[in-house]
């Protein structure tokens, strides 16, 4: 079962004069040297600090981890941060355009999770993660004995009956800023507390017997609260079910909520000397039709109009080329230990088919990333490719929700970038102390 608990987090103090958009920031794994430093420039206080500081010549005592405990701390005690008197679940709304430019909601809320191994099907992942993320977040976890990070997960609820009971306090009650705060461009962010015990446990019901929820963002995150949770336990043999360490601090998405949105992720090939694009295109004649299109736009509507069951994908060399999976049968027997419903992946197709077996890329050099550049926006991989500073551009679809499930049940897990959940949950508005209980 899913057992999801209040709790009393961590926050930024709030009045009129403060403008949370300031403060928080993207996920640890959204913030480069770029968006690092323009968090830093914001404000004195921006929660970048804490989630992605500055790295300098560190030493055990003086280091990254070290100084965002410091943070953290001198914060609390300024009254910049504050802890929940009561315990509370978190409801943020996420108000956006989709990328035909409809206007989108979605709303998650946030609770502590009983944390479970994958192997007890209560929480599913879709993606493979990596060693050197889990040990980043591990060492901040270790050094400030808090989850900042929230973990996006989906929850099955066909009648979006958990937003229908958090629906009448979200009415009832103003968002804990009144000013709209946007973070992530154009999307603007708003949170309630909600500290309503009679609502609280009619949520906490409802999630209960639910199993099969999936990682949509987070994977790492999890892993790291895991095995945090098994150093404190083996630290801690005789603590009971409810310490705080046993919990991870989630965000919770229906599956069904109508704001759910996936954005694809396009691959820009570099730096490869193999085969040219009109060797490469000749070679996947065997597996794909090969299309030219007239235009740019001609193009992306041929490729939005794909079938779901056909696995198609866009080719940029200076030319438009629409690639259209004929022979299934490759995918059977190129990864014949796999899942029907991975073989069937826009992304696995690629990967499997033009990536490793056509280009003859490695896994462990895609995992590197030598040769390839994942890209939200198609549009810099265009005129990459144009100043011939790259060799091609495969432009996708989005992943849909379906397939994502349909991996996840069946135990698959996807290929690197295959999901870009948008907008990604913000970090710094509230965060779960891993000390004490959670009553």
């Amino acid at each position: 079962m899913a057992t999801i608990k209040p709790f009393c987090g961590i926050r930024y103090r709030l009045s009129d004069t403060i403008d949370l958009s300031h403060l928080i920031t993207q996920p640890y794994d959204r913030i480069h040297d770029a968006e690092q430093a323009a968090y830093y420039a914001l404000h004195p206080h921006n929660f970048v600090r804490i989630e992605m500081g500055r790295r300098h010549p560190d030493t055990p005592t003086d280091n990254v981890y070290t100084r965002a405990r410091a943070h953290a701390q001198s914060w609390l005690q300024q009254g910049i941060l504050m802890r929940e008197r009561i315990p509370a679940l978190y409801v943020i709304e996420q108000r956006f355009n989709a990328p035909d430019g409809r206007p989108l909601t979605r709303r998650g809320v946030t609770a502590a999770l009983s944390l479970t191994r994958f192997d007890e099907g209560i929480i599913l992942p879709h993606e493979r993660t990596l060693s050197g993320p889990k040990t980043d977040r591990l060492n901040l976890t270790r050094a400030t004995e808090t989850a900042w990070g929230h973990i996006f997960v989906l929850y099955p609820d066909a009648t979006n009956q958990i937003d229908r009971l958090l629906q009448p306090f979200v009415e009832a009650h103003a968002p804990i800023v009144a000013r709209e705060q946007i973070i992530e461009p154009d999307v603007v962010q708003r949170v309630w507390v909600v500290d309503d015990a009679a609502i609280i446990a009619a949520v906490v019901e409802e999630m209960a017997p639910k199993r099969r929820l999936i990682i949509a963002d987070g994977h790492h995150r999890y892993e790291t609260a895991l095995n945090y949770r098994d150093e404190m336990r083996a630290r801690h043999p005789d603590a009971p079910a409810n310490a705080a360490f046993n919990f991870g601090l989630v965000t919770f998405v229906s599956m069904s909520d109508p704001g759910l949105t996936i954005l694809p992720t396009h691959r820009l090939i570099h730096s490869y000397a193999r085969l040219s694009s009109a060797e490469v295109l000749n070679a996947l004649a065997p597996y794909f039709y090969i299309q030219p299109m007239p235009t740019r736009a001609a193009w992306l509507q041929a490729l939005s109009n794909a079938p779901a069951d056909r696995p198609t994908f866009g080719f940029y060399d200076g030319a438009h080329t629409l690639l259209t999976l004929h022979a299934p049968e490759a995918m059977e027997q190129l990864a014949p230990e796999r899942h029907p419903a991975w073989r069937t992946l826009d992304v696995a197709v690629l990967h499997k088919i033009v990536l490793e077996h056509v280009m003859g890329l490695t896994q462990d050099s895609i995992a590197r990333q030598e040769n390839i550049r994942y890209l939200r926006d198609a549009g810099p991989g265009y005129e990459a490719v144009d100043r011939a500073e790259a060799n091609f551009l495969f432009v996708l679809n989005p992943t849909r929700i379906e397939q994502v499930r349909a991996c996840a049940e069946a135990g698959e897990v996807m290929p690197q970038k295959s999901t870009d959940f948008y907008p990604k949950i913000i970090s710094g508005w509230v965060a779960l102390p891993l000390t004490g209980l959670i009553e």
